[in-house]
């Protein structure tokens, strides 16, 4: 099965790396994650302490953000092309194709957003002990991040207008990661990582079975 899927994985993180037709791709998450945290300090004043405080917030909105951007390119491509069903017709499940996405779509975006997290904590005056939460934060919480995406691109796709829906409905069930990945800055908040990793781990696991059912749904 991993021998089949191989394929298909490293299809996925090329175009989802590089974007439709070489456009976007992962540097636009990328860039837009920098430009809320380089606009951020414009909106609220040069005050450091104010930024320190409220800075974990600004980057997990700009991740979450930063995840949903590609939403219409995550599945809506392949079920026009008739990919799912050929893939259906050599074996190949919904919820494995699902997971081996979500996993791409990690790549392409909650990597790139872990390496810009250091340029982000300098604009937003985060210290060295708040970076290294940023950063576990982020490793923790984007895969949750990306299994919502993929779920709800499986959900809207062929809808008309599905990607501005689905950055609708993704936004509230992201709510419980962005709690808990802001709240580990606060004092006495790092027992938010383990909420964090554990709403990812709920995601990652429930995602590639309600994508699937979707994506079977609107085949019939």
């Amino acid at each position: 099965m991993i021998a089949r899927l191989w394929p298909i994985f490293r299809r996925d993180l090329v175009l989802l790396v590089r974007g439709a037709q070489g456009r976007g791709g992962a540097a636009l998450p990328l860039l837009f994650f920098l430009a809320v945290a380089m606009l951020y300090p414009f909106a609220v004043g040069p005050d450091a302490r104010l930024l320190a405080r409220t800075g974990a917030g600004v980057i997990w909105v700009a991740a979450l953000l930063a995840a949903i951007l590609p939403l219409d390119r995550l599945v809506e491509p392949d079920v026009e092309a008739g990919l799912f069903d050929q893939w259906a017709l050599r074996g190949l499940s919904e919820e494995a194709l699902l997971l081996v996405r979500i996993l791409a779509h990690w790549i392409s975006f909650g990597v790139p957003l872990m390496l810009a997290a250091p340029i982000s904590a300098g604009l937003l005056s985060l210290d060295g002990g708040q970076l290294a939460m940023v950063e576990l934060g982020l490793l923790l919480g984007t895969p949750g991040l990306a299994a919502i995406g993929v779920t709800i691109a499986a959900l809207t796709a062929g809808l008309r207008a599905g990607a501005a829906l689905g950055g609708l409905l993704a936004i509230p069930l992201a709510v419980p990661l962005l709690i808990f990945g802001a709240g580990s800055l606060q004092p006495g908040g790092e027992g938010g990582l383990g909420l964090l990793a554990a709403c990812s781990l709920v995601a990652v696991a429930l995602a590639p079975f309600a994508g699937g059912a979707a994506l079977r749904a609107g085949r019939e």
